[in-house]
């Protein structure tokens, strides 16, 4: 068995553990940034074996400087996303927002109310 034949390459940008949705960025993440051991990981994402993170794991170390790539353009991503959301909250993180900062105000009244007595 090849190395690859343990991942789906769906797009450039795209490889997926075969038999599972699970993206080699989300494995990858978490043993290089989070250094969590491959069981760790297993444990984690039950529907992946951990025969494939120690594959996933391999792949990368076979083709660091293309799969350190495909990384950074995850991670860049992300915070792309992580700052459209910021912007743009969805209509849920709205009403959420406004919940948590109702109750602040209550608890502050109360607070207050409180410290007068």
């Amino acid at each position: 068995m090849q190395i690859q034949d343990y991942f789906n390459f769906l797009a450039d940008d795209d490889i997926r553990l075969k038999g599972s949705r699970i993206g080699i960025e989300s494995v990858l993440y978490e043993y290089i940034y989070r250094a969590r051991t491959p069981e760790e990981i297993a444990q984690q994402f039950e529907t992946i074996t951990l025969e494939q993170v120690y594959a996933t794991i391999l792949y990368y170390l076979q083709k660091k400087e293309e799969v350190g790539a495909y990384l950074a353009d995850w991670l860049e991503f992300c915070r792309q996303q992580r700052e459209e959301q910021k912007h743009n909250p969805s209509p849920a993180r709205q009403r959420f927002r406004k919940l948590k900062a109702e109750a602040d105000i209550r608890r502050r009244e109360l607070s207050e109310s409180a410290g007068a007595v």
